[in-house]
């Protein structure tokens, strides 16, 4: 969402600075206070006019009669749209921080990700939301076929983001006048693994069940009803949307601040953030969005934002990939008066980290 209004200069910088103070006091700002701080060589006066005229474009508002003005949704729009560049000194930092901490050798997908979740929250300064890689886009990394009863075949697959996913199938009968062989059937299951292995590692989940068996070899013909509802079955899984997990990290620290004083309001978000991510995972997983826009960071600002609990603050948000697929996101969520250049530095170097370790 962008903002179309012609500012002249004056006012551009009057709007910058006003933005700039409020982050930083949470304060309303002062024509006299602006002119102090940033030692314009105009009038108060003029200053006064400047804002008078943002406040008619809607860009800032009195929150109290004669207090200050603060930006509004729209002023903060136009500022992140057109005033700044995000830090590439956090950027640095940021990628530093990631693959220095994290150890890709020993530690579990999970524990990466919770650990990245921290590093994106201490170095913000809000709190950080990273989501699971999703199976919808996953590809196939290994399988095997493990019989664990006389009857009964378990197929366990392991992806490329390190889940894994299981279908119990029965066991074809033998072919007719031959009785049943423990050990030839093991023997057996272990040749069609690895023959399924060297035909679909790299192979989308999601399109298992579309692949043509027709040609499999003599030896695997009476298996080769039963591996296509196998692989089926694997697929519907995989098109299955599982409620995914958000790694979250930092609450504590942005709820200290003054816009959310009000009991209610952190009640509200608490229990979005920790019982109720199913409606917040769509507002950051958005690939679609990012994609016709061109842009790789997306800012949701106040009421730009649908669920209700987060109305009065800023999520900004990227995805990360394998290749060029989106496969999960990145994420920070803070009060509208939040330090966009370092969230944004952040988050990008945060997406970027994972799409290039993922691959």
């Amino acid at each position: 969402m962008s903002v179309q209004l012609n500012l002249n200069k004056r006012q551009q910088y009057v709007l910058w600075a006003t933005v700039r103070y409020y982050i930083a006091t949470a304060e309303p700002v002062g024509s006299k206070t602006l002119v102090d701080e940033y030692n314009l060589k105009v009038s108060p006066a003029t200053i006064r006019n400047a804002m008078g005229n943002l406040e008619k474009a809607g860009l800032l508002y009195q929150p109290h009669t004669s207090a200050g003005r603060v930006p509004s949704d729209s002023g903060y729009r136009i500022y992140v749209d057109r005033m700044i560049t995000p830090s590439e000194t956090l950027s640095r930092e940021m990628e530093l921080a990631l693959r220095d901490r994290l150890n890709w050798n020993n530690w579990t997908l999970e524990a990466l990700m919770r650990g990245a979740a921290q590093i994106l929250a201490t170095l913000s300064g809000y709190i950080a939301l990273i989501t699971w890689p999703q199976t919808s886009t996953a590809r196939l990394m290994h399988l095997q076929l493990v019989q664990i009863e006389p009857n009964k075949i378990v197929m366990v697959v392991v992806t490329d983001s390190y889940h894994t996913q299981s279908v119990m199938v029965d066991v074809p009968p033998p072919p007719e006048n031959e009785d049943a062989d423990p050990d030839l059937l093991e023997s057996e299951l272990q040749i069609l693994s690895n023959f399924l292995n060297s035909q679909l590692r790299g192979q989308s989940l999601t399109a298992l069940s579309e692949l043509n068996w027709s040609d499999l070899g003599r030896e695997f013909e009476h298996y080769a009803e039963s591996i296509g509802q196998w692989l089926a079955e694997l697929a519907r899984k995989a098109h299955t949307p599982a409620t995914t997990g958000i790694f979250i990290s930092g609450l504590a620290e942005v709820l200290r601040q003054p816009e959310f004083s009000e009991l209610n309001q952190v009640q509200t978000l608490v229990q979005l953030l920790e019982e109720e991510q199913e409606q917040l995972w769509p507002l950051i997983f958005e690939s679609p969005a990012l994609e016709s826009s061109g842009r790789r960071v997306n800012v949701r600002i106040g009421a730009e934002n649908l669920l209700e609990p987060i109305r009065t603050c800023t999520l900004v948000s990227s995805t990360y990939h394998r290749g060029s697929t989106p496969i999960g996101s990145v994420g920070v969520l803070g009060p509208t008066r939040m330090m966009y250049e370092n969230a944004i530095a952040s988050v990008e170097a945060a997406a970027d980290y994972l799409s290039a370790a993922l691959s």
